[in-house]
């Protein structure tokens, strides 16, 4: 896990000292929809040094309710969460609340595509996290989350990084008009039709799309499209 430097929690220099050590705990709210998952995480959580777990949260809608009602300094974000707000949608919302004090959302996923990362990002979001990283990284990320300072895991800071350096070419008047026919819900042969082109070429279009938005799914092309406002 990389993440930038900053002041601890509870140090002088954030001010939050206040404990019996001159420290107080991070504050955290856990969002995943799924409630075994969410079990093991306030399981492994209540053992991490430093972090208090003070709600969970199981819908994009119940975590942005959480976050204003409790006002944690972290909350950790999976990004599918099931029917309604995704998790990209409720960073985008707790992190533009009026008022001081507002959290700070560390993502914690098993999804690492260029997609989902900059939408995240762009949303908002401090710090992006896998789920397969190690208890002890997702502690530190908790901590320095609550810092504001970046915390990401290292094949997470690798495709930002590669992304950066090369970016992806811009979509062709073509492409954006068969991204177009695709937000509105029509299949290959329909867009074909609309657009007085063979099935093949729009596949092959579409292909291309894929590539250039960094995505593998039909959905995931009109997500990130809308994002970065395409249409």
């Amino acid at each position: 896990m990389n993440a930038t430097e900053g002041s601890a929690p509870g140090s002088p220099e954030d001010g939050r000292g206040g404990g019996p050590d001159g420290t107080v705990p991070v504050r955290l709210l856990v969002c995943d929809d799924h409630a075994v998952v969410r079990a093991g995480l306030l399981a492994l959580l209540g053992s991490a040094p430093g972090v208090e777990v003070v709600g969970e949260a199981g819908s994009g809608e119940e975590a942005v309710a959480l976050a204003a009602k409790l006002r944690p300094d972290v909350v950790l974000m999976d990004l599918q969460l099931g029917p309604g707000m995704d998790g990209v949608q409720a960073t985008r919302r707790i992190t533009a609340a009026a008022g001081g004090g507002r959290p700070h959302v560390l993502v914690l996923t098993t999804y690492d595509t260029d997609a989902d990362i900059t939408r995240a990002i762009e949303a908002g979001a401090t710090g992006y996290l896998l789920k397969a990283e190690r208890p002890d990284e997702l502690f530190s990320a908790i901590r320095a989350a609550a810092c504001g300072r970046t915390a990401l895991s290292p094949p997470v800071a690798s495709r930002v990084m590669a992304r950066m350096r090369e970016p992806r070419p811009g979509l062709t008047p073509r492409e954006r008009d068969i991204l177009g026919q695709l937000a509105q819900g029509l299949g290959n042969r329909e867009i074909a039709r609309a657009l007085f082109i063979s099935e093949a070429t729009v596949k092959t279009h579409l292909g291309r799309i894929y590539d250039k938005l960094g995505v593998e799914t039909r959905a995931g092309a009109v997500a990130v499209a809308k994002e970065q406002r395409l249409l």
